[in-house]
């Protein structure tokens, strides 16, 4: 792995699910999956995503001093794709929740925003034109 990798807490227990989400939103890979000793979390996943590695976990509050990890920060997770359209449907049809409509944009994207089940935001974006000049 190369930079920067995005490392996802998923509250509630949900991270297996969080796992298979992404596999039927964003056509996710799974590089692996390990299951913490209570056998109920998940302590680690790795994930290849669009070409790019994402990990993530369930939340362990016994080891960040007590407490539910806070809700997801103001953090959106771009995939730069081919057919916006295309991977657009495939997210909202597994169940994403629409944030900013899929549109054609100033700057020349095709780009849109999801919220996954989990909290987290996601943007689509691919070229459709030449950006307007102003």
């Amino acid at each position: 792995m190369n930079g920067v990798t995005p490392y996802l807490t998923i509250g509630d227990g949900r991270a297996s699910e969080a796992v298979d989400f992404y596999k039927r939103a964003f056509d996710a890979e799974e590089l692996g999956r390990h299951q913490a000793e209570d056998g109920k979390r998940l302590m680690h996943a790795h994930l290849k995503i669009n070409g790019a590695d994402l990990m993530l976990s369930d939340d362990f509050p016994e080891y960040h001093g007590g407490g539910e990890t806070a809700a997801p920060s103001a953090v959106t997770l771009h995939l730069a794709v081919d057919d916006a359209d295309q991977a657009w449907s495939r997210a909202v049809g597994a169940g994403a929740e629409v944030a900013m409509p899929l549109a054609d944009q100033f700057w020349g994207d095709r780009y849109g925003q999801l919220r996954d089940p989990f909290g987290h935001t996601w943007s689509i974006g691919a070229p459709s034109r030449e950006p307007d000049q102003g």
